[in-house]
């Protein structure tokens, strides 16, 4: 740190010292004017003479006022000012005690708004102005008179000045530092929807592929032995699941790798083309499912693919776990219009299936849903069974307004 930037460190540590030495400078500085005598018009003499002792109190008092100009800038401006009036009428030689009552209305400019630096300027201009000219000893033209309008000018202008310069900085200062906050805030933001969304997957993946895995060593440990070849499919079709829950588990994962490490993933994240092969597995598991797409080829964009695939997968999943053995699901991809609509319907029984808007499959479902600003509808059919209805924009816009590019 340099030795100037300390020096401004201490003087806002210590400010009241600091307009103490400012009020000796200015003490000492009225006192060595005072010696300066005008003899001609056009021309000034010094001389070693002794101040009147009236005028050494009132300087005294002047510059001892400025001691406390920062706790209250009017009263020592209105201090200083009927000091310098008293000085202009009882002066003979004036002694310069209005530069006191230049340094308050200076702190005054600088402390407050323009329109009050307006207001008290011209009026400590007009009564020192005034006074000077018509109640002091000297002419009123004199030069001495003059110069108190244009110090007391100074003094404001320079106030104001500073004053707005320290405007400009706190506003940029306070700019830079809500950008900032705006800034962590979005941050924090992203981060959080991509936490929810990583869990999202997560919950889809393990529901899915657990259910099945459950269902056929269920099967497996059955048939074991008196029907050996379907336990061996069974087992067979458990490895299957579990090595494609392995993969789906590490690309899932691999979205947390930086952007720098190894085997980052590189397969795609699923969508509706993987509909038949979602489908397969259930039916391996022993679930009756059928499809049915009205869909037209539709290319849907990255996040309305996916989210409609694990929409599907949720709900054959909850078919698979909670309809009982004998239920049947059907499966409906629809383009209407600027939207595709999926459908999932179940004939099981459900009685302990969670009700519509609970359960953690359900909620993901509703947020995917809500995120590209769709509709999702679920709950019990009349007659018995579950119904998942979806209808997602084809644009597949966010909740903030913007595609998902």
């Amino acid at each position: 740190m340099s030795t100037l930037a300390r020096a401004r460190c201490r003087a806002k540590a210590h400010p009241l010292a600091m307009d103490a030495v400012l009020a000796a400078a200015v003490l000492v500085c009225m006192v060595a004017g005072s010696f300066v005598e005008p003899r001609h018009r056009d021309s000034v003499s010094w001389v070693l003479r002794t101040p009147d002792p009236l005028s050494l109190v009132l300087m005294a008092l002047g510059a001892a006022a400025l001691v406390f100009r920062r706790r209250a800038p009017m009263t020592v401006l209105a201090l200083t000012g009927a000091v310098s009036v008293a000085e202009s009428v009882t002066g003979d030689p004036r002694a310069p005690v209005a530069m006191s009552a230049v340094i308050a209305l200076y702190t005054v400019a600088s402390t407050t708004d323009r329109p009050t630096t307006w207001r008290v300027g011209l009026l400590t201009m007009t009564v020192l102005t005034g006074t000077a000219m018509a109640a002091g000893s000297l002419p009123w033209y004199a030069q001495e008179n003059l110069a108190i309008f244009a110090w007391t000018g100074i003094g404001a202008t320079a106030g104001d000045a500073v004053r707005s310069r320290r405007a400009f900085v706190q506003a940029i200062r306070e700019r830079a530092e809500r950008a900032e906050r705006t800034r962590e805030e979005e941050a924090r933001r992203r981060v959080a929807e991509e936490r929810l969304r990583i869990a999202r997957d997560l919950h889809d993946v393990v529901a899915h592929h657990i259910a099945l895995v459950n269902v056929q060593a269920g099967v497996a440990a059955h048939v074991m032995d008196k029907r050996p070849d379907q336990a061996k499919e069974a087992l067979a079709h458990v490895r299957e699941a579990s090595r494609s829950a392995l993969n789906e588990l590490r690309a899932t994962v691999g979205l947390l790798r930086q952007s720098g490490d190894p085997e980052a993933p590189t397969e795609p994240a699923p969508g509706l083309d993987r509909l038949d092969e979602l489908t397969g597995t259930f039916r391996n598991a022993g679930l009756h499912v059928e499809v049915a797409r009205a869909d037209q080829d539709t290319t849907l964009p990255a996040a309305v693919d996916l989210a409609a695939y694990r929409i599907i997968q949720e709900a054959l999943t909850n078919v698979q776990k909670h309809a009982g053995p004998q239920a049947r699901a059907e499966v409906s991809v629809v383009r209407v219009g600027p939207n595709i609509e999926i459908t999932v319907l179940d004939d099981g029984g459900g009685e302990d299936r969670a009700p519509d808007g609970g359960g953690h499959g359900l909620l993901g479902m509703r947020e995917r849903v809500t995120a590209l600003r769709g509709t999702l509808t679920t709950g019990p059919r009349y007659g018995g069974g579950f119904r998942v209805h979806a209808i997602l924009p084809v644009k597949g816009r966010t909740s903030t307004g913007e595609d998902p590019a």
